[in-house]
């Protein structure tokens, strides 16, 4: 089977993630793919293939020589972001792209189109996967999946390949901030691993955000409109407020590269009670130690203005930055670079703006670099995957067994 053909199999299971259900996973469709995907190892070959009781799917390619090379893993996650819909995804493959823009849905008029994606002209003449313009895709991160199955599958039927054990897993709950909470480092076993998460070719990141999300709870005062002068407060008014003591120009939309941001991700209130639903993210500790420190020191601003207990912050961290765990075997981002050289893809190093199970995972023992699955335009309708990218990816997993043999690593 085809990297392409797993792909598009995969992509009919519905797993969104869901954050407000506390169990894990946290959706039923993604146990669904798991127990698909330890039958799918089993037939290829994988006779430990299981699926733990909360939905991570582990398997092992065991060793092929005597010789004493160290264990590498290779891991994907299984749900898809709850941003867009992840139900009934009809995909169609856009074969020899021409450049021009592409109708997605002529009926809602979505088009992916080169104005706004530019990107999208590095991939003329390739044959690229698209959505029918009312769900995501997918390729966050089924495209990872079926890049490791098919390696695992072609390792399998090529012995002469040497290599050392080779661990895979596929995680529940990625996309809700959960993916590593309940993995077994020491059950899966390996030296180091790495997550096929990342978008375009050549992607290779071993830096990510530090992370956290805040709640700001605002409390108001409601009386009759017409009686209200000098005694009403109005939650949602002063939740404006507060919104606006932070950065206009530290957002998403006005920063890239290593620049950290607050991102306001909901809204809700009336007179009495208002909301705020922030994430903060930068790369430098330092800073964002800052971050979380000013979105306190606003809240004390709100109370100085509108009387104490009108606002309060809870923050809670997320992940953190894996430089600090992957500088000390930086060897192991030497390893997937040489083997992205050696499969005719130059390398493109650069910091994660987001995190992967693998930022988590580097602090529990497991140093975890992300490198390119293929996809584009996460977490929304206009989600694509070249089918070039994804064989691309293949090959880079089969490259770096190949490298840790020949470094004996």
């Amino acid at each position: 089977m085809t990297v392409t053909e797993r792909f598009l199999k995969y992509i009919k299971f519905e797993t969104t993630s869901n954050e407000s259900i506390d169990r894990c996973p946290s959706t039923n469709g993604q146990n669904t793919l798991a127990e698909a995907l330890k039958e799918e190892l089993i037939g290829i070959g994988i006779a430990d293939a299981e699926v733990s009781k909360d939905g991570y799917v582990y398997a092992t390619i065991e060793s092929n020589t005597d010789e004493n090379i160290l264990t590498v893993g290779f891991i994907a996650h299984m749900d898809t972001s709850p941003d867009a819909s992840g139900k009934d995804v009809k995909a169609r493959i856009v074969s020899n792209y021409d450049g021009s823009d592409i109708t997605l849905n002529k009926e809602k008029n979505i088009t992916l189109g080169t104005k706004d994606f530019p990107e999208l002209l590095k991939h003329k003449g390739e044959d690229i996967i698209v959505t029918d313009g009312t769900t995501l895709l997918g390729a966050d991160d089924k495209a990872g999946i079926a890049e490791i199955m098919t390696a695992a599958e072609y390792l399998l039927t090529h012995s002469d390949i040497k290599h050392g054990k080779i661990r895979i897993a596929f995680t529940p709950d990625e996309e809700i901030g959960r993916g590593a909470d309940k993995f077994d480092v020491e059950k899966f076993g390996a030296d180091w691993a790495y997550t096929m998460d990342g978008g375009e070719v050549g992607e290779l990141e071993f830096e990510n955000f530090n992370a956290a999300r805040a709640d700001v709870f605002i409390k108001g005062c409601n009386i009759h409109p017409g009686e209200a002068k000098g005694k009403m407060k109005n939650a949602s008014l002063i939740a404006m407020d507060y919104a606006s003591m932070l950065p206009a120009n530290e957002t998403p939309a006005h920063t890239e590269g290593y620049e950290g941001f607050f991102h306001l991700t909901r809204t809700e209130g009336t007179v009495d009670h208002a909301e705020l639903g922030y994430i903060i993210r930068d790369h430098s500790r330092e800073m964002f130690e800052k971050r979380k420190e000013m979105m306190k020191e606003c809240a004390e601003a709100i109370n100085r203005k509108h009387g104490e207990g009108t606002a309060s912050v809870r923050i809670e961290d997320q992940y953190y930055n894996m430089r600090k765990k992957i500088e000390p075997v930086m060897h192991i981002v030497e390893i997937a670079q040489k083997a992205m050289e050696n499969a005719g893809i130059t390398p493109k190093v650069q910091p994660i703006r987001g995190g992967t199970d693998g930022a988590q995972l580097s602090f529990k023992g497991l140093p975890c670099p992300n490198i390119f699955a293929g996809g584009m335009n996460f977490h929304g309708v206009h989600e694509y995957v070249p089918v070039q990218s994804m064989e691309k990816a293949t090959n880079v997993i089969i490259e770096i067994v190949k490298e840790i043999y020949n470094r004996k690593a």
